[in-house]
């Protein structure tokens, strides 16, 4: 996708489009991410789809009855499965996310939510997106 065109698309049609990843992902362990590529990639989800609602501070907005939540200082992003659901299943004016990010993505999101604007340092697994997507009902794309 040539660059202009990046920047003519809102930042959701970007992201399905092809937005530019980092191509190699560094590993803590073997089959393992690491937490500076989960944090890197979280905060490029969170700055393309995200902040356009809960602005880039994470302290929400919103007037006249549209109120966005605040994501920083957030205590119910203290439980993973809560906000794993929201972002699968969606919540009030908020779209469900499962038909654009895949598991990894929404884990690296949540990561960079819970500990870049709260002090929640246990990163989200994939394997808590997948599992708590299967018990919601949702499907995350792959």
């Amino acid at each position: 996708m040539s660059p202009r065109l990046a920047l003519a698309l809102p930042p959701a049609c970007a992201l399905l489009l092809g937005s530019p990843s980092p191509a190699s992902r560094a590993q803590d362990a073997a089959g393992g991410i690491s937490a500076v590529e989960v944090s890197t990639e979280g905060k490029q989800i969170y700055e393309e789809i995200c902040q356009a609602c809960h602005m880039a501070d994470a302290r929400g907005g919103g007037g006249a009855g549209a109120g966005i939540p605040a994501l920083a200082d957030n205590p119910k992003l203290a439980d993973k499965a809560f906000a794993i659901e929201v972002v699968v299943k969606g919540r009030g004016g908020m779209p469900w996310f499962t038909d654009i990010l895949s598991s990894q993505q929404i884990a690296a999101v949540l990561t960079h939510v819970r500990g870049n604007f709260n002090t929640y340092a246990d990163p989200v697994t994939v394997e808590e997106v997948e599992r708590i997507a299967g018990k919601a009902g949702g499907t995350v794309e792959q």
